[in-house]
């Protein structure tokens, strides 16, 4: 039993001691109105349900965001996703750049996003099999 207390007392301590240990996720960042990518509404609207969260400058952080560990793997997400693609920015990129994202986010629509761990925190933010099919079918890609 005094084991168990003492392995206790460590986990817990550990615990408290990384909450010292803090990362920025930008949420401050306001870019201007006239780089955000123009879509059509359904499209737009899809988008800030799944993606927005990891690849824009209006990330809505829930609560275990604020809490170590869980903090710095949803900072390293949004860094990535933002480096990815930046929904916020997109009439900055080029237009080879904008392709060339397009093409990409057809694939990962289809393999891989959102994320499962994301969709299992965000059951809301999750594709239908339609909503996917008009992503892909708006990017104006062909299959891979």
């Amino acid at each position: 039993m005094l084991a168990i207390k003492t392995i206790l007392k460590y986990l817990i301590g550990t615990f408290l001691v990384i909450q010292l240990i803090q990362v920025d996720i930008d949420t401050d960042t306001k870019a201007d109105k006239s780089l955000e990518i123009q879509a059509p509404a359904k499209v737009m609207a899809i988008l800030k349900k799944s993606c927005y969260d990891c690849h824009s400058y209006e990330v809505n952080l829930p609560w275990y965001s604020y809490v170590a560990p869980f903090s710095w793997s949803v900072s390293r997400h949004v860094d990535l996703g933002r480096q990815w693609v930046n929904f916020s920015i997109w009439n900055s990129y080029t237009d080879e750049q904008k392709d060339k994202k397009l093409g990409e986010f057809y694939k990962a629509v289809y393999l891989a996003m959102p994320l499962a761990g994301y969709v299992k925190m965000h059951p809301e933010a999750d594709l239908t099999k339609e909503e996917r099919t008009y992503l892909r079918e708006w990017t104006g890609k062909a299959p891979f």
